[in-house]
C-alpha cells in the first residue's frame, strides 16, 4: 500500500505562514459532513444564508461571487470581464506583477506602473498615468503578500474614478478580513480575495464583488470566456445556486467560519490583526535596540494588518532562520520571490491572539540569537 507522509502534528496556534493560514478545529470539523447535492431546493436553501452572510462581511449591497478556484482565477475574471484591448497594472510586489501577467496571457495589452518592493503606489502618480493615456481598467494589490505592504485602494479608486470609464480591479487577497476594506463605499468595480488567508478557510474557494458597472462592462467583454464569465456568475447567483460543481466540504466549512466573523465583528477583526501587526513591529525595533538588525521592508503608515516582511541583518539567511523555526516547532514564512534570502514573513491574520504571537516572537528571539 502507497504511503504519504502526514503533516506535522503541530499544536494548535503556531502556524503563521502568511498563507494557507491555520484554521479553527471547529471549521475544519465541519468539513466531515456527508455531500450533497449542490442543485435543488436543499441546496438552495444551504447557499442563501451563505450569500446573505458574505454580503454582510463584505460590507457590501452587491452579491458575493463564490467560485471554486483560487484567488488567482477570479484576477482572471477581472481583467477578462473588464477589459477590451488596455490595461494599465500598478506593480509593487510578486502579486501585483502576477496581476499584470494574467492580462498579458488573456491577449490584453498590458502597461505597468511600477515601483521598488517594499513601497506603496502613489495616488499623484497614479493621476499622471492616467492623464496622459486611457485604459479599460487599472489593476491593484490592497495587500502586498510578499512585501507586506498596504496600499491606500480608497485614494487610488478615487483617482481611477476621474478617468472615464476605467474600472478599478482590486487584489484583496491579504487584504480582505485582516484590514479595512468596504467596496461599495470606495468604488471598487472587482474586488477578490481568496479562502485561505485572513479569512481562515482550507484553500478552495475565492470571493468576488462586482459593481453595477463591471456587470454591465462584462455584458459585452470580448475575452469573458466560460468558467469566469460574471454574467454566468449573477444569474446562479440570482437563483442561490453554485455556478459550477463547488467544493462542498469548503462550503460547509465557510458556513462555521461566517458565523464566528459574524459574530466578532468586522471591526473588531480588523483592529485585533492591526493590534497583532503593531505588535510585531515594535519586536523588530526592539530587537534592533538590542543589537539583532532587524527592520520592517514596509514604510510606516503602509504596512500590512495580515503579514510583515521582515529584513535579516546581514549574513542572515531567511531560509536558516525558517528552518530553526521549524525545529523547535512552529512555523513562519519565508521570503517570497527575490526576497527569499533577506527577509521573512509572518503572516498573523485569521484566528490567531497576541498571545500566541507573542510565542512564536519569542521563538524567532531564539533562532536568531
Amino acid at each position: 500500500m502507497n504511503q504519504t507522509a502526514a503533516a506535522p502534528a503541530r499544536p494548535y496556534g503556531r502556524f503563521f505562514l502568511p498563507g494557507p493560514t491555520e484554521v479553527h478545529p471547529d471549521v475544519l470539523q465541519a468539513q466531515t459532513r456527508p455531500m450533497m447535492g449542490h442543485r435543488g431546493a436543499d441546496a438552495q436553501a444551504f447557499m442563501k444564508p451563505l450569500h446573505d452572510g458574505l454580503k454582510e462581511v463584505f460590507l457590501t449591497e452587491r452579491p458575493v461571487f463564490i467560485s471554486t478556484s483560487s484567488a488567482t482565477g477570479l484576477m482572471e475574471a477581472a481583467v477578462r470581464n473588464a477589459a477590451r484591448t488596455r490595461i494599465l497594472s500598478l506593480v509593487n510586489g510578486a502579486f501585483s506583477q502576477r496581476f499584470a501577467d494574467i492580462g498579458r496571457a488573456c491577449g490584453f495589452e498590458v502597461d505597468e506602473l511600477s515601483v521598488p518592493w517594499g513601497e506603496a503606489h502613489d495616488p499623484g502618480e497614479l493621476e499622471a498615468r492616467l492623464s496622459a493615456s486611457a485604459y479599460d481598467a487599472v489593476t491593484m494589490v490592497h495587500s502586498e503578500t510578499s512585501t507586506g505592504v498596504l496600499n491606500d485602494v480608497a485614494a487610488l479608486s478615487e483617482v481611477v474614478h476621474r478617468h472615464g470609464d476605467t474600472m478599478v480591479l482590486v487584489d484583496s487577497v491579504t487584504g480582505f478580513g485582516a484590514a479595512e476594506l468596504r467596496p461599495d463605499d470606495w468604488g471598487l468595480d472587482f474586488v477578490l480575495t481568496g479562502s485561505q488567508k485572513a479569512f481562515a478557510l482550507p484553500p478552495g474557494l475565492s470571493f468576488g464583488v462586482a459593481s453595477e458597472r463591471m456587470m454591465a462592462r462584462a455584458a459585452t467583454a470580448p475575452k469573458r470566456g466560460y468558467y469566469f464569465d460574471l454574467e454566468f456568475f449573477a444569474k446562479n447567483h440570482a437563483k442561490d445556486q453554485a455556478t459550477t460543481t463547488p467544493a462542498i466540504s469548503v462550503l460547509y466549512a465557510l458556513e462555521v467560519q461566517l458565523q464566528r466573523m459574524r459574530h466578532e465583528g468586522m471591526e473588531a477583526r480588523w483592529a485585533r490583526h492591526t493590534a497583532m501587526a503593531e505588535r510585531t513591529w515594535t519586536w523588530v525595533d526592539d530587537m534592533r535596540e538590542r543589537g539583532v538588525g532587524l527592520s520592517v521592508l514596509a514604510p510606516e503608515g503602509r504596512r500590512s494588518p495580515s503579514v510583515t516582511t521582515i529584513v535579516l541583518p546581514e549574513g542572515v539567511r531567511g531560509p536558516d532562520v525558517t528552518k530553526g523555526v521549524i525545529e523547535r516547532d512552529w512555523l513562519v514564512g519565508g521570503g517570497y520571490g527575490k526576497l527569499k534570502e533577506s527577509t521573512i514573513r509572518i503572516g498573523h491574520m485569521g484566528e490567531h491572539t497576541l498571545e500566541q504571537l507573542n510565542g512564536l516572537l519569542t521563538v524567532l528571539e531564539e533562532v536568531l540569537a
